[in-house]
């Protein structure tokens, strides 16, 4: 490898993030989107039977957020939870099973889409419920702090749940005792398949940390960069004991609230709205930045979008050979009165 490629930090090209890091957070990015353009073709072809949210367009968000994070800090997801699943280091052939049912998936064939858990990789769990994992979030970070660990937690959560008395609860029991917890709220202007506009009398959410004495910041949620210093900033603001953060991330969906589709045939978006996001591709504005500073060449992006597709179509055949989970485990792993 060329030694302007594990240079530790990227000095001579102005970028004040180590070029390691930002070749992971690349890879991490080309990773989910890879992913996720497979399962939509998967579903399409009724090989994927559970519904799957996907998370297409907001590759950034997440990647952003979890490479500022360390193994022992923990994230909170949503219905959405690839991305974030990924991002934080899970397995593609965990979650390629999980998706078809079986038991080698992250939760056993349990979950499906919208209920993967990892705790492994700091990942405890994902609810479909809107705003579900938010106080679950905080009570981690509460956890956190009675135990005396410097450890972080973060819940991803989308516009929606800004609609949540659950939400507003959150903010100020988090702010009241200065929790380390990061709420990040991707708000990709729609609320299932309504604009927030429509749902939300203010819909500056990153004001809404101010009635909770909490700092609210908004950025582009399409620039990795901007959303991996914003998060590094909170974060290690949070583990000094400073309290926690609301970062609003602006970005996109580019299909549908669920499935395969760009719901562009339902009347709720218009085409030149999803040109204009495409054109604000995430992955394709990082991979110029790279480029254009050498710090990958035009062969290796080449070589990782094969490697990328080689480990997600092994994925695929893990998952179809691997088991469904046997009946006789059914009431196990739950819980009983």
């Amino acid at each position: 490898m060329n030694k302007k490629h594990t240079n530790p930090r990227s000095t001579k090209t102005g970028i004040d993030i180590p070029v390691t890091i930002l070749r992971a957070m690349y890879m991490a990015m080309l990773k989910i989107r890879q992913l996720e353009e497979r399962v939509a073709e998967l579903v399409s072809q009724g090989e994927i039977l559970c519904p799957c949210h996907l998370y297409i367009g907001e590759e950034a968000v997440a990647t952003g957020i979890c490479s500022a994070l360390r193994k022992d800090d923990n994230v909170f997801s949503t219905h959405r939870s690839h991305g974030h699943y990924i991002a934080k280091g899970g397995d593609v052939k965990a979650l390629m099973a999980e998706l078809y049912g079986k038991a080698t998936g992250c939760s056993k064939g349990r979950g499906g889409s919208m209920h993967l858990a990892s705790p492994d990789v700091g990942l405890p769990g994902s609810s479909a419920i809107v705003a579900g994992t938010i106080p679950l979030a905080v009570g981690v970070a509460l956890a956190f702090s009675m135990q005396k660990r410097d450890s972080a937690s973060v819940v991803f959560f989308s516009d929606g749940a800004a609609n949540e008395g659950v939400f507003y609860e959150s903010l100020n029991f988090a702010s009241l005792k200065k929790l380390p917890v990061i709420f990040v709220c991707e708000n990709n202007l729609y609320s299932t398949h309504m604009p927030i506009s429509a749902c939300l009398a203010n819909t500056d959410i990153y004001k809404k940390g101010d009635a909770f004495n909490m700092p609210g910041i908004r950025i582009d949620g399409n620039n990795v960069l901007e959303v991996f210093r914003t998060a590094k900033r909170a974060i290690e603001d949070a583990r000094c004991g400073k309290g926690p953060a609301l970062i609003e991330c602006m970005t996109y969906r580019w299909r549908g609230h669920v499935g395969p589709s760009d719901d562009l045939d339902k009347g709720l978006r218009s085409k030149e709205e999803l040109d204009y996001w495409i054109s604000k591709c995430p992955i394709k504005t990082l991979e110029e930045l790279l480029l254009n500073h050498n710090i990958i060449s035009e062969s290796e992006k080449i070589q990782i979008y094969k490697s990328t597709e080689k480990e997600i179509e092994e994925a695929i055949i893990f998952a179809k050979g691997s088991p469904y989970p046997d009946q006789s485990e059914l009431l196990s792993n739950v819980f009983k009165a």
